[in-house]
């Protein structure tokens, strides 16, 4: 299973900028980056941001505003905050070297067990495996044959998967077999290199449908329209601030979109508590944190 995945992977790889370095930082800012981030436009992000903040020194000695900045377009701009932090931390604490072992780098802002574990496989070609959405599916239908594992014990089964010596390529093939091939609905068993193994593909079509539809489908609530989010708001205000000059205060007293005054001023008290902005005493003037 794992040379077929690996075959599959060495003639169909997704060529992605993040992909042909094993940088430590890089590969770090790269899993950022790709939260929540399509992977095409992940790649072309990175490779901007890669070049302004090339070193953890760079990105720490950096203001927040300029960060914020070259963050612009990737949504979750806290990411943005959070490895600035990282930037800082890993200066202070490490030597400017990003660190290389599990319990270190969640220590580090922003930084999760699935950003850790990915780092250490692809940075560090360490035997963990990474488990994102694409590749637990993967392990759990094919591999594993059961997504109801414990997660402590799920991820050993995972980590016990991963081919010696090739965690990262292992890592990138898992994720573009997930992406390809075995998705969560209408998954392409017919065309996947894990056919002949996985015990899930074996079944037939109608056994899935009867066992995954239910008997009285309950009607879908409609998701709330974007533009009415909090996040769609906060964003607003971001670009607004990233438009004006670098220190330039701006008045916020009216409403953006369908949200009122008052839910800009919350708004905005969210952002100067996550670091991202000042406010003046009024409350209404803003502009992007310019020191950490």
């Amino acid at each position: 299973m794992q040379t077929a995945v690996l075959e599959w992977y060495g003639e169909n790889a997704r060529d992605l900028a993040f992909r042909r370095t094993t940088d430590p930082w890089s590969v770090l800012v790269s899993e950022v980056i790709a939260q929540q981030t399509q992977a095409a436009r992940a790649a072309e992000a990175w490779t901007r941001f890669i070049a302004q903040f090339p070193t953890p020194a760079a990105l720490g000695s950096a203001s927040p505003a300029t960060v914020i900045r070259a963050w612009r377009g990737l949504g979750y701009d806290r990411r943005a905050v959070a490895l600035r932090a990282a930037a800082i931390a890993i200066v202070d604490d490490h030597g400017g070297r990003v660190p290389d072992t599990f319990d270190e780098l969640v220590r580090l802002p922003g930084v999760g067990p699935y950003t850790a574990r990915a780092v250490l496989a692809i940075a560090f070609n360490r035997p963990v495996a990474a488990l994102d959405t694409n590749i637990r599916r993967v392990l759990a239908r094919a591999f594993v044959g059961d997504d109801d594992v414990p997660p402590r014990a799920f991820q050993a089964l995972a980590d016990g998967y991963v081919p010696p010596g090739r965690a990262s390529s292992w890592t990138h093939a898992l994720m573009d077999v997930g992406a390809a091939f075995c998705r969560a609905r209408d998954p392409r068993c017919d065309a996947c290199p894990l056919l002949a193994f996985c015990p899930y593909a074996s079944q037939t079509r109608a056994v899935r449908a009867t066992e995954s539809a239910p008997a009285h489908p309950v009607p879908k609530r409609p998701s709330p329209r974007f533009e009415s989010t909090t996040r769609w708001l906060r964003g607003r205000i971001l670009d607004r601030l990233r438009d004006a000059p670098d220190g330039r205060w701006v008045t916020f007293d009216g409403p953006i979109g369908n949200h009122d005054v008052e839910a800009v001023l919350n708004a905005l008290g969210d952002l100067a508590r996550d670091e991202m902005v000042e406010l003046d005493d009024s409350g209404h003037r803003t502009r992007l944190r310019s020191v950490g």
